[in-house]
Protein backbone atom coordinates (compact mmCIF):
# COMPACT_ATOMS: atom_id res chain seq x y z
CA UNK A 1 0.00 0.00 0.00
CA UNK A 2 2.88 2.35 0.81
CA UNK A 3 4.40 1.65 -2.60
CA UNK A 4 1.13 2.58 -4.30
CA UNK A 5 0.95 5.83 -2.35
CA UNK A 6 4.57 6.68 -3.21
CA UNK A 7 3.90 6.10 -6.89
CA UNK A 8 0.89 8.39 -6.70
CA UNK A 9 3.00 11.13 -5.13
CA UNK A 10 5.60 10.85 -7.89
CA UNK A 11 3.04 10.85 -10.67
CA UNK A 12 1.51 14.14 -9.61
CA UNK A 13 -1.97 12.67 -9.21
CA UNK A 14 -2.00 13.47 -5.51
CA UNK A 15 -2.24 17.20 -6.14
CA UNK A 16 -5.29 16.61 -8.28
CA UNK A 17 -6.83 14.53 -5.51
CA UNK A 18 -6.09 17.27 -3.01
CA UNK A 19 -7.94 19.78 -5.19
CA UNK A 20 -10.92 17.44 -5.39
CA UNK A 21 -10.98 16.95 -1.61
CA UNK A 22 -9.90 13.31 -1.40
CA UNK A 23 -6.64 14.05 0.57
CA UNK A 24 -6.07 16.73 3.15
CA UNK A 25 -3.43 19.26 2.09
CA UNK A 26 -0.40 19.82 4.40
CA UNK A 27 -0.81 23.57 3.91
CA UNK A 28 -4.42 23.41 5.04
CA UNK A 29 -3.84 21.04 7.94
CA UNK A 30 -4.23 22.59 11.43
CA UNK A 31 -1.19 20.66 12.65
CA UNK A 32 1.15 22.58 10.34
CA UNK A 33 0.03 26.09 11.37
CA UNK A 34 2.68 28.12 13.32
CA UNK A 35 2.24 28.55 17.10
CA UNK A 36 0.66 31.81 18.27
CA UNK A 37 3.16 34.63 18.97
CA UNK A 38 3.62 35.88 22.53
CA UNK A 39 2.89 39.57 23.14
CA UNK A 40 5.85 41.94 23.09
CA UNK A 41 7.56 42.83 26.42
CA UNK A 42 7.10 46.28 27.99
CA UNK A 43 10.25 48.41 27.49
CA UNK A 44 11.88 50.38 30.30
CA UNK A 45 11.43 47.75 32.94
CA UNK A 46 14.28 45.86 34.56
CA UNK A 47 12.17 42.79 34.70
CA UNK A 48 10.53 41.92 31.51
CA UNK A 49 7.24 40.19 32.41
CA UNK A 50 5.27 38.47 29.75
CA UNK A 51 1.52 38.00 30.16
CA UNK A 52 0.38 35.66 27.50
CA UNK A 53 -3.12 36.33 26.26
CA UNK A 54 -5.61 33.56 26.74
CA UNK A 55 -5.73 31.22 23.77
CA UNK A 56 -8.90 31.19 21.64
CA UNK A 57 -10.80 27.96 21.74
CA UNK A 58 -9.92 25.90 18.69
CA UNK A 59 -12.39 23.71 16.82
CA UNK A 60 -11.10 20.73 14.91
CA UNK A 61 -11.46 21.03 11.16
CA UNK A 62 -13.82 18.60 9.45
CA UNK A 63 -12.05 15.36 8.96
CA UNK A 64 -11.62 14.23 5.36
CA UNK A 65 -11.05 10.68 4.26
CA UNK A 66 -7.51 10.13 3.07
CA UNK A 67 -6.46 8.05 0.11
CA UNK A 68 -4.92 5.45 2.39
CA UNK A 69 -8.16 5.07 4.36
CA UNK A 70 -10.15 4.73 1.17
CA UNK A 71 -7.80 1.99 -0.03
CA UNK A 72 -8.02 0.24 3.33
CA UNK A 73 -11.82 0.24 3.23
CA UNK A 74 -11.95 -1.65 -0.05
CA UNK A 75 -11.82 -4.97 1.76
CA UNK A 76 -14.54 -4.07 4.26
CA UNK A 77 -17.38 -6.62 4.54
CA UNK A 78 -20.65 -5.88 2.71
CA UNK A 79 -23.90 -5.13 4.48
CA UNK A 80 -26.13 -8.11 5.19
CA UNK A 81 -28.67 -8.75 2.42
CA UNK A 82 -32.15 -7.34 2.74
CA UNK A 83 -35.05 -9.54 3.70
CA UNK A 84 -36.64 -11.38 0.80
CA UNK A 85 -40.25 -12.21 0.02
CA UNK A 86 -39.48 -15.85 0.77
CA UNK A 87 -38.38 -14.98 4.32
CA UNK A 88 -41.52 -12.94 4.90
CA UNK A 89 -43.71 -15.77 3.63
CA UNK A 90 -41.89 -18.32 5.75
CA UNK A 91 -42.29 -16.22 8.89
CA UNK A 92 -45.96 -15.51 8.19
CA UNK A 93 -46.81 -19.17 7.61
CA UNK A 94 -44.71 -20.19 10.63
CA UNK A 95 -46.78 -17.85 12.81
CA UNK A 96 -49.99 -19.45 11.52
CA UNK A 97 -48.70 -22.96 12.10
CA UNK A 98 -47.45 -22.11 15.58
CA UNK A 99 -51.02 -21.37 16.67
CA UNK A 100 -51.67 -25.12 16.88
CA UNK A 101 -49.02 -25.71 19.53
CA UNK A 102 -45.79 -27.72 19.39
CA UNK A 103 -45.15 -29.35 16.05
CA UNK A 104 -44.54 -33.02 15.46
CA UNK A 105 -43.72 -32.89 11.76
CA UNK A 106 -41.09 -31.09 9.72
CA UNK A 107 -42.28 -30.21 6.23
CA UNK A 108 -39.79 -29.24 3.53
CA UNK A 109 -41.04 -27.97 0.18
CA UNK A 110 -38.68 -27.40 -2.74
CA UNK A 111 -39.23 -26.30 -6.33
CA UNK A 112 -37.38 -27.09 -9.52
CA UNK A 113 -35.71 -23.66 -9.49
CA UNK A 114 -33.87 -24.45 -6.24
CA UNK A 115 -36.14 -22.69 -3.75
CA UNK A 116 -36.65 -24.59 -0.50
CA UNK A 117 -38.96 -23.65 2.37
CA UNK A 118 -39.02 -25.51 5.68
CA UNK A 119 -41.72 -25.30 8.32
CA UNK A 120 -42.80 -26.96 11.53
CA UNK A 121 -46.23 -28.50 10.88
CA UNK A 122 -48.71 -30.72 12.70
CA UNK A 123 -49.56 -34.22 11.59
CA UNK A 124 -53.12 -34.09 12.91
CA UNK A 125 -53.93 -30.97 10.88
CA UNK A 126 -52.46 -32.24 7.62
CA UNK A 127 -54.07 -35.66 7.86
CA UNK A 128 -57.46 -34.21 8.82
CA UNK A 129 -57.57 -31.71 5.94
CA UNK A 130 -55.68 -33.51 3.17
CA UNK A 131 -56.39 -37.02 1.95
CA UNK A 132 -52.97 -37.02 0.30
CA UNK A 133 -51.15 -36.47 3.59
CA UNK A 134 -53.50 -38.88 5.37
CA UNK A 135 -52.53 -41.63 2.93
CA UNK A 136 -48.81 -40.90 3.07
CA UNK A 137 -48.63 -40.62 6.86
CA UNK A 138 -50.97 -43.51 7.63
CA UNK A 139 -48.14 -46.00 8.00
CA UNK A 140 -46.30 -44.00 10.64
CA UNK A 141 -49.19 -42.68 12.69
CA UNK A 142 -48.73 -45.25 15.43
CA UNK A 143 -45.00 -44.83 15.83
CA UNK A 144 -43.67 -43.04 18.86
CA UNK A 145 -40.40 -41.21 18.62
CA UNK A 146 -38.81 -38.23 20.24
CA UNK A 147 -37.80 -36.93 16.83
CA UNK A 148 -40.47 -35.40 14.58
CA UNK A 149 -41.37 -36.93 11.24
CA UNK A 150 -39.69 -35.26 8.27
CA UNK A 151 -41.71 -34.94 5.04
CA UNK A 152 -40.14 -33.62 1.85
CA UNK A 153 -42.14 -32.40 -1.14
CA UNK A 154 -39.78 -32.09 -4.11
CA UNK A 155 -39.99 -30.62 -7.61
CA UNK A 156 -43.03 -28.41 -7.00
CA UNK A 157 -44.07 -26.04 -9.76
CA UNK A 158 -44.30 -23.23 -7.22
CA UNK A 159 -43.03 -23.82 -3.68
CA UNK A 160 -44.51 -20.58 -2.37
CA UNK A 161 -48.03 -21.45 -3.53
CA UNK A 162 -47.67 -24.94 -2.02
CA UNK A 163 -46.73 -23.41 1.32
CA UNK A 164 -49.68 -21.01 1.09
CA UNK A 165 -51.98 -23.99 0.51
CA UNK A 166 -50.60 -25.68 3.62
CA UNK A 167 -51.28 -22.47 5.54
CA UNK A 168 -54.92 -22.57 4.38
CA UNK A 169 -55.33 -25.92 6.13
CA UNK A 170 -54.87 -24.14 9.45
CA UNK A 171 -57.67 -21.65 8.79
CA UNK A 172 -61.28 -22.08 9.86
CA UNK A 173 -62.55 -19.40 7.45
CA UNK A 174 -61.05 -20.08 4.03
CA UNK A 175 -63.26 -17.59 2.18
CA UNK A 176 -61.99 -14.76 4.36
CA UNK A 177 -58.40 -15.90 3.80
CA UNK A 178 -58.87 -15.78 0.02
CA UNK A 179 -60.63 -12.41 -0.04
CA UNK A 180 -58.45 -9.80 -1.71
CA UNK A 181 -56.14 -12.30 -3.42
CA UNK A 182 -55.61 -12.10 -7.17
CA UNK A 183 -57.13 -14.64 -9.53
CA UNK A 184 -53.81 -16.08 -10.68
CA UNK A 185 -52.75 -16.90 -7.12
CA UNK A 186 -56.08 -18.57 -6.32
CA UNK A 187 -55.77 -20.66 -9.46
CA UNK A 188 -52.39 -21.84 -8.19
CA UNK A 189 -53.90 -22.66 -4.79
CA UNK A 190 -56.69 -24.55 -6.54
CA UNK A 191 -54.21 -26.69 -8.46
CA UNK A 192 -52.24 -27.50 -5.29
CA UNK A 193 -55.46 -28.24 -3.39
CA UNK A 194 -56.46 -30.70 -6.10
CA UNK A 195 -53.02 -32.35 -5.99
CA UNK A 196 -53.04 -32.83 -2.21
CA UNK A 197 -56.78 -33.64 -2.14
CA UNK A 198 -57.62 -30.70 0.11
CA UNK A 199 -61.39 -30.71 -0.47
CA UNK A 200 -62.21 -27.64 1.61
CA UNK A 201 -59.51 -25.69 -0.20
CA UNK A 202 -60.89 -26.77 -3.57
CA UNK A 203 -64.40 -25.64 -2.65
CA UNK A 204 -63.16 -22.31 -1.29
CA UNK A 205 -61.12 -21.61 -4.44
CA UNK A 206 -64.03 -22.49 -6.72
CA UNK A 207 -66.39 -20.28 -4.69
CA UNK A 208 -63.89 -17.44 -5.00
CA UNK A 209 -63.57 -17.86 -8.78
CA UNK A 210 -67.34 -17.95 -9.17
CA UNK A 211 -67.75 -14.68 -7.24
CA UNK A 212 -64.78 -12.55 -8.35
CA UNK A 213 -64.75 -10.49 -11.60
CA UNK A 214 -62.17 -11.60 -14.18
CA UNK A 215 -60.14 -9.58 -16.63
CA UNK A 216 -59.92 -10.92 -20.18
CA UNK A 217 -56.41 -12.24 -19.50
CA UNK A 218 -57.60 -13.92 -16.30
CA UNK A 219 -60.62 -15.33 -18.11
CA UNK A 220 -58.40 -17.28 -20.49
CA UNK A 221 -56.35 -18.67 -17.59
CA UNK A 222 -59.45 -19.63 -15.60
CA UNK A 223 -61.10 -21.46 -18.50
CA UNK A 224 -57.83 -23.19 -19.40
CA UNK A 225 -57.01 -24.42 -15.89
CA UNK A 226 -60.52 -25.26 -14.73
CA UNK A 227 -61.21 -27.11 -17.96
CA UNK A 228 -58.39 -29.52 -17.09
CA UNK A 229 -59.84 -30.45 -13.68
CA UNK A 230 -61.38 -33.75 -14.75
CA UNK A 231 -62.71 -34.74 -11.34
CA UNK A 232 -66.21 -36.15 -11.08
CA UNK A 233 -67.21 -34.37 -7.88
CA UNK A 234 -66.07 -31.03 -9.34
CA UNK A 235 -68.12 -31.20 -12.53
CA UNK A 236 -71.09 -29.27 -11.16
CA UNK A 237 -69.12 -26.44 -9.46
CA UNK A 238 -66.93 -26.09 -12.54
CA UNK A 239 -69.99 -25.93 -14.78
CA UNK A 240 -71.42 -23.16 -12.60
CA UNK A 241 -68.23 -21.15 -12.98
CA UNK A 242 -67.94 -21.67 -16.73
CA UNK A 243 -71.52 -20.53 -17.29
CA UNK A 244 -70.05 -17.03 -17.23
CA UNK A 245 -68.29 -17.65 -20.55
CA UNK A 246 -69.89 -20.75 -22.07
CA UNK A 247 -72.39 -20.45 -24.91
CA UNK A 248 -75.39 -22.72 -25.17
CA UNK A 249 -75.61 -24.82 -28.36
CA UNK A 250 -78.84 -23.07 -29.26
CA UNK A 251 -76.91 -19.81 -29.60
CA UNK A 252 -75.22 -21.10 -32.75
CA UNK A 253 -78.55 -21.34 -34.54
CA UNK A 254 -79.71 -17.93 -33.31
CA UNK A 255 -76.42 -16.09 -33.84
CA UNK A 256 -77.35 -14.58 -37.19
CA UNK A 257 -80.67 -13.28 -35.93
CA UNK A 258 -78.88 -11.74 -32.93
CA UNK A 259 -76.38 -10.03 -35.23
CA UNK A 260 -79.18 -8.79 -37.47
CA UNK A 261 -81.03 -7.34 -34.50
CA UNK A 262 -77.91 -5.51 -33.28
CA UNK A 263 -77.03 -4.14 -36.73
CA UNK A 264 -80.59 -3.12 -37.51
CA UNK A 265 -80.86 -1.25 -34.22
CA UNK A 266 -77.67 0.66 -34.98
CA UNK A 267 -78.71 1.54 -38.53
CA UNK A 268 -82.09 2.89 -37.42
CA UNK A 269 -80.85 4.84 -34.41
CA UNK A 270 -81.69 8.56 -34.46
CA UNK A 271 -79.00 9.52 -31.95
CA UNK A 272 -75.98 10.46 -34.05
CA UNK A 273 -73.35 10.12 -31.33
CA UNK A 274 -74.68 6.83 -29.98
CA UNK A 275 -74.92 5.45 -33.51
CA UNK A 276 -71.34 6.49 -34.26
CA UNK A 277 -70.03 5.02 -31.00
CA UNK A 278 -71.75 1.68 -31.56
CA UNK A 279 -70.51 1.51 -35.14
CA UNK A 280 -66.96 2.08 -33.93
CA UNK A 281 -67.36 -0.61 -31.27
CA UNK A 282 -68.81 -3.23 -33.62
CA UNK A 283 -66.21 -2.50 -36.30
CA UNK A 284 -63.35 -2.92 -33.83
CA UNK A 285 -64.83 -6.20 -32.56
CA UNK A 286 -65.23 -7.57 -36.07
CA UNK A 287 -61.68 -6.56 -37.00
CA UNK A 288 -60.43 -8.21 -33.82
CA UNK A 289 -62.18 -11.42 -34.81
CA UNK A 290 -60.52 -11.35 -38.23
CA UNK A 291 -57.02 -10.64 -36.91
CA UNK A 292 -57.05 -12.84 -33.80
CA UNK A 293 -59.14 -15.85 -34.70
CA UNK A 294 -58.39 -18.78 -32.41
CA UNK A 295 -58.94 -22.33 -33.56
CA UNK A 296 -59.84 -23.54 -30.07
CA UNK A 297 -63.02 -21.48 -30.01
CA UNK A 298 -66.19 -22.00 -32.05
CA UNK A 299 -66.22 -18.55 -33.56
CA UNK A 300 -69.56 -16.98 -34.43
CA UNK A 301 -69.66 -14.18 -36.98
CA UNK A 302 -72.19 -12.16 -38.90
CA UNK A 303 -72.89 -13.88 -42.19
CA UNK A 304 -72.28 -12.49 -45.65
CA UNK A 305 -75.97 -12.94 -46.45
CA UNK A 306 -77.00 -10.81 -43.47
CA UNK A 307 -74.62 -8.01 -44.41
CA UNK A 308 -75.85 -7.90 -48.01
CA UNK A 309 -79.45 -8.04 -46.83
CA UNK A 310 -78.77 -4.88 -44.81
CA UNK A 311 -77.02 -3.27 -47.80
CA UNK A 312 -80.02 -3.87 -50.05
CA UNK A 313 -82.31 -2.51 -47.36
CA UNK A 314 -80.28 0.70 -47.06
CA UNK A 315 -80.06 1.18 -50.83
CA UNK A 316 -83.82 0.76 -51.20
CA UNK A 317 -84.35 3.36 -48.52
CA UNK A 318 -81.89 5.71 -50.23
CA UNK A 319 -83.75 5.36 -53.52
CA UNK A 320 -87.01 6.15 -51.76
CA UNK A 321 -85.54 9.24 -50.07
CA UNK A 322 -84.03 10.54 -53.31
CA UNK A 323 -87.31 10.14 -55.14
CA UNK A 324 -89.15 12.05 -52.42
CA UNK A 325 -86.51 14.78 -52.26
CA UNK A 326 -86.64 15.36 -56.02
CA UNK A 327 -90.38 16.09 -55.81
CA UNK A 328 -90.37 18.21 -52.64
CA UNK A 329 -90.45 21.98 -53.10
CA UNK A 330 -90.47 23.06 -49.45
CA UNK A 331 -86.91 23.68 -48.28
CA UNK A 332 -87.68 22.56 -44.73
CA UNK A 333 -89.04 19.22 -45.86
CA UNK A 334 -86.14 18.74 -48.24
CA UNK A 335 -83.59 19.47 -45.49
CA UNK A 336 -85.25 16.88 -43.27
CA UNK A 337 -85.12 14.33 -46.06
CA UNK A 338 -81.49 15.13 -46.76
CA UNK A 339 -80.60 14.48 -43.15
CA UNK A 340 -82.13 11.05 -43.63
CA UNK A 341 -80.09 10.66 -46.83
CA UNK A 342 -76.88 11.52 -44.98
CA UNK A 343 -77.68 9.02 -42.22
CA UNK A 344 -78.47 6.25 -44.69
CA UNK A 345 -75.36 7.00 -46.76
CA UNK A 346 -73.27 6.79 -43.59
CA UNK A 347 -74.90 3.45 -42.84
CA UNK A 348 -73.93 2.13 -46.27
CA UNK A 349 -70.35 3.35 -45.80
CA UNK A 350 -70.14 1.48 -42.51
CA UNK A 351 -71.47 -1.73 -44.04
CA UNK A 352 -69.11 -1.42 -47.01
CA UNK A 353 -66.19 -0.94 -44.64
CA UNK A 354 -67.12 -4.20 -42.89
CA UNK A 355 -67.42 -5.98 -46.25
CA UNK A 356 -63.99 -4.69 -47.29
CA UNK A 357 -62.35 -5.82 -44.05
CA UNK A 358 -63.90 -9.26 -44.47
CA UNK A 359 -62.74 -9.38 -48.12
CA UNK A 360 -66.29 -9.96 -49.36
CA UNK A 361 -67.02 -6.58 -50.97
CA UNK A 362 -66.71 -7.77 -54.59
CA UNK A 363 -70.46 -8.27 -54.94
CA UNK A 364 -71.13 -4.78 -53.64
CA UNK A 365 -69.01 -3.27 -56.44
CA UNK A 366 -71.32 -4.94 -58.93
CA UNK A 367 -74.38 -3.91 -56.90
CA UNK A 368 -73.26 -0.27 -56.68
CA UNK A 369 -72.41 -0.17 -60.37
CA UNK A 370 -75.96 -1.26 -61.17
CA UNK A 371 -77.55 1.66 -59.26
CA UNK A 372 -78.15 3.73 -62.40
CA UNK A 373 -81.55 4.94 -61.28
CA UNK A 374 -80.08 6.13 -57.99
CA UNK A 375 -77.28 7.86 -59.91
CA UNK A 376 -79.82 9.65 -62.09
CA UNK A 377 -81.73 10.90 -59.04
CA UNK A 378 -78.42 11.88 -57.45
CA UNK A 379 -77.75 14.44 -60.17
CA UNK A 380 -81.05 16.22 -59.38
CA UNK A 381 -80.16 16.89 -55.73
CA UNK A 382 -77.96 19.84 -54.65
CA UNK A 383 -74.33 18.93 -53.89
CA UNK A 384 -74.57 19.99 -50.26
CA UNK A 385 -77.05 17.16 -49.65
CA UNK A 386 -75.85 14.43 -51.99
CA UNK A 387 -72.06 14.39 -51.53
CA UNK A 388 -72.32 11.69 -48.84
CA UNK A 389 -73.40 9.28 -51.58
CA UNK A 390 -70.23 9.96 -53.55
CA UNK A 391 -68.20 9.03 -50.49
CA UNK A 392 -69.38 5.45 -51.01
CA UNK A 393 -67.92 5.55 -54.52
CA UNK A 394 -64.67 7.02 -53.23
CA UNK A 395 -64.51 4.31 -50.56
CA UNK A 396 -64.76 1.60 -53.22
CA UNK A 397 -62.07 3.15 -55.42
CA UNK A 398 -59.65 3.31 -52.48
CA UNK A 399 -60.21 -0.40 -51.77
CA UNK A 400 -59.93 -1.31 -55.47
CA UNK A 401 -56.69 0.62 -55.79
CA UNK A 402 -55.22 -1.17 -52.77
CA UNK A 403 -56.22 -4.59 -54.05
CA UNK A 404 -58.62 -5.18 -51.17
CA UNK A 405 -61.43 -5.88 -53.64
CA UNK A 406 -60.85 -8.12 -56.64
CA UNK A 407 -63.41 -7.77 -59.42
CA UNK A 408 -63.47 -8.11 -63.19
CA UNK A 409 -62.79 -5.23 -65.55
CA UNK A 410 -66.47 -5.22 -66.52
CA UNK A 411 -67.46 -4.56 -62.91
CA UNK A 412 -64.97 -1.68 -62.73
CA UNK A 413 -66.16 -0.22 -66.02
CA UNK A 414 -69.78 -0.38 -64.84
CA UNK A 415 -68.83 1.34 -61.57
CA UNK A 416 -66.96 4.11 -63.40
CA UNK A 417 -69.68 4.73 -65.96
CA UNK A 418 -72.38 4.93 -63.29
CA UNK A 419 -70.66 7.00 -60.60
CA UNK A 420 -67.48 8.71 -61.89
CA UNK A 421 -69.24 11.86 -63.12
CA UNK A 422 -71.06 12.17 -59.80
CA UNK A 423 -67.72 11.84 -58.02
CA UNK A 424 -66.27 14.65 -60.16
CA UNK A 425 -69.23 16.89 -59.31
CA UNK A 426 -69.11 16.23 -55.55
CA UNK A 427 -65.34 16.13 -55.08
CA UNK A 428 -65.04 19.76 -54.00
CA UNK A 429 -67.81 19.37 -51.45
CA UNK A 430 -66.24 16.21 -50.03
CA UNK A 431 -62.93 18.01 -49.53
CA UNK A 432 -64.54 20.91 -47.70
CA UNK A 433 -67.24 19.15 -45.70
CA UNK A 434 -65.57 15.88 -44.61
CA UNK A 435 -62.75 16.12 -42.11
CA UNK A 436 -61.76 12.49 -42.55
CA UNK A 437 -61.79 12.69 -46.37
CA UNK A 438 -58.32 11.84 -47.70
CA UNK A 439 -58.04 13.49 -51.10
CA UNK A 440 -54.77 11.85 -52.10
CA UNK A 441 -55.93 8.39 -51.09
CA UNK A 442 -59.01 8.69 -53.29
CA UNK A 443 -56.97 10.03 -56.20
CA UNK A 444 -54.46 7.19 -55.89
CA UNK A 445 -57.28 4.66 -55.81
CA UNK A 446 -58.88 6.17 -58.89
CA UNK A 447 -55.59 6.17 -60.80
CA UNK A 448 -54.78 2.58 -59.87
CA UNK A 449 -58.28 1.39 -60.81
CA UNK A 450 -58.34 3.15 -64.18
CA UNK A 451 -54.90 1.84 -65.12
CA UNK A 452 -56.13 -1.77 -64.74
CA UNK A 453 -58.60 -1.27 -67.61
CA UNK A 454 -57.96 -1.85 -71.32
CA UNK A 455 -56.23 1.03 -73.09
CA UNK A 456 -59.39 2.04 -74.92
CA UNK A 457 -61.18 2.57 -71.60
CA UNK A 458 -58.18 4.37 -70.10
CA UNK A 459 -58.12 6.76 -73.04
CA UNK A 460 -61.84 7.49 -72.87
CA UNK A 461 -61.85 8.13 -69.13
CA UNK A 462 -58.64 10.18 -68.97
CA UNK A 463 -59.52 12.43 -71.91
CA UNK A 464 -62.83 13.19 -70.23
CA UNK A 465 -60.99 13.79 -66.95
CA UNK A 466 -58.61 16.29 -68.58
CA UNK A 467 -61.57 18.42 -69.68
CA UNK A 468 -63.09 18.28 -66.20
CA UNK A 469 -59.78 19.09 -64.51
CA UNK A 470 -59.10 22.05 -66.79
CA UNK A 471 -62.57 23.42 -66.03
CA UNK A 472 -62.75 22.82 -62.27
CA UNK A 473 -59.14 22.64 -61.09
CA UNK A 474 -58.81 21.49 -57.48
CA UNK A 475 -62.53 20.72 -57.28
CA UNK A 476 -61.80 17.76 -59.54
CA UNK A 477 -59.64 14.80 -58.48
CA UNK A 478 -56.06 15.10 -59.67
CA UNK A 479 -55.32 12.04 -61.81
CA UNK A 480 -52.16 13.30 -63.49
CA UNK A 481 -50.26 10.16 -62.48
CA UNK A 482 -52.72 7.95 -64.36
CA UNK A 483 -52.61 10.36 -67.30
CA UNK A 484 -48.79 10.13 -67.42
CA UNK A 485 -48.83 6.34 -67.38
CA UNK A 486 -51.48 6.20 -70.08
CA UNK A 487 -49.51 8.70 -72.19
CA UNK A 488 -46.33 6.64 -71.97
CA UNK A 489 -48.20 3.45 -72.74
CA UNK A 490 -49.87 5.05 -75.74
CA UNK A 491 -47.03 7.13 -77.23
CA UNK A 492 -43.65 6.27 -75.68
CA UNK A 493 -43.29 2.60 -74.81
CA UNK A 494 -45.93 0.96 -76.90
CA UNK A 495 -46.37 -2.74 -76.29
CA UNK A 496 -45.06 -4.63 -79.34
CA UNK A 497 -46.42 -8.08 -78.60
CA UNK A 498 -49.62 -7.52 -80.57
CA UNK A 499 -49.65 -5.35 -83.73
CA UNK A 500 -53.17 -4.21 -82.90
CA UNK A 501 -51.84 -2.46 -79.78
CA UNK A 502 -49.40 -0.29 -81.74
CA UNK A 503 -52.12 2.05 -82.90
CA UNK A 504 -53.68 4.62 -80.63
CA UNK A 505 -57.34 3.92 -80.11
CA UNK A 506 -59.16 6.95 -81.44
CA UNK A 507 -62.07 6.45 -79.12
CA UNK A 508 -63.14 9.42 -77.09
CA UNK A 509 -66.09 10.26 -74.94
CA UNK A 510 -69.23 11.82 -76.33
CA UNK A 511 -67.94 15.24 -75.30
CA UNK A 512 -65.08 14.93 -77.79
CA UNK A 513 -67.11 13.88 -80.80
Amino acid sequence: MAVVAENLLKSGEVSAMIRQGFISSPRLSPASSPPPKLPATVSGSSEASAFPSPLRPSFPAPRTTTLFEMMAQEGAPLRPPMRTQQHDLQERIAAVLASKGPSDLKLSVSSSNGMRIRMAAHRRVLTARSRFFAEKLAGICGRTSSRPVVVEICECDDAEVYVEAVGLMYSDDLRRMLAGEDVEKVLGLLQVSVDIKFDEGISACLDYLEAIPWSEYEEEKVTSIIGKLHIQQLSEPVREILQRVSVEPSSFANADSIFLGIFDGILQSKDKKARRDMKTLISSLLKEDVNHSNAQYNKLDVSKESLYYLCHKCLDHLMQLFSEAANVECLGDRASLMNEVAREADNVQWLVDILINKRIADEFVVLWGDQRELSTCHSKIPCMYRFEISRITAQLFVALGRGQILVSKNAKISLLRTWLEALYDDFGWMKRACREFDKKMVEDGLCATILTLPMVEQQSILLRWSDCFLSNGDNCPNMQRAFEVWWRRAFVRQYTGDPNNLQLQNVVSDDHT
